[in-house]
């Protein structure tokens, strides 16, 4: 599938802690807009997947703006709760996009599960799915994933999100107390757009 260098991306979200995360993740020679430019609403996302939801952005904001789109779907998979909140993570925040919320809920769910959750390794994982999708139709996705555990409180007032009670493995802190320098290097994020550059 080679085709031709992307000089100019439209990152597909209107989350803004994503779009400086994919910013900072993309070549420095592309010119970048945001939804905002465009002055786009989020679709639907109406997918069983991940994948399907990053390909139902992608293709929206591309579609609307005659724009080659990078979008991504991204979310927390906590093993206990059967991998809730995964596709329904934002959704959890509400319509406010309140995160202490969605934390709040986690916390409550893991109460009610395990009432000693606090004191074992609970078992998460970011996933993210990343689709850059032409005004063509040419499309293509690529999931990236990072293991971890659940913070028994909620830490740290980088990053955005879960990202205050997500420990990634091999670590003791939260990644909402890790710089985003190298946060973005190990991220679910980074891990997807690893195998996705290549066509930037």
């Amino acid at each position: 599938m080679k085709s031709k260098k992307i000089s100019q991306l439209l990152i597909g979200t209107n989350n803004k802690g994503k779009l400086r995360e994919i910013r900072a993740l993309l070549p420095k020679n592309i010119k970048i807009f945001s939804t905002s430019d465009f002055n786009l609403k989020s679709p639907k996302e109406n997918g069983n997947t991940f994948k399907e939801n990053s390909l139902i952005k992608a293709r929206f904001f591309s579609k609307k703006s005659n724009q080659i789109c990078i979008s991504d779907d991204s979310g927390l998979e906590i093993k206990l709760l059967n991998n809730q909140p995964g596709i329904y993570s934002a959704r959890w925040a509400g319509k406010k996009n309140n995160f202490n919320l969605a934390i709040k809920k986690v916390f409550k769910k893991l109460d009610k599960k395990m009432p000693s959750w606090r004191n074992r390794k609970i078992k998460a994982k970011f996933v993210c799915a990343l689709t850059i999708y032409w005004p063509s139709g040419k499309h293509k996705t690529t999931i990236g994933k990072i293991d971890g555990r659940i913070s028994n409180a909620k830490i740290g007032k980088k990053g955005f999100g879960y990202d205050p009670i997500f420990i990634p493995i091999g670590s003791k802190k939260t990644f909402g107390q890790t710089s985003p320098k190298k946060k973005y290097k190990i991220d679910h994020r980074y891990n997807a757009f690893k195998k996705i550059k290549k066509f930037l």
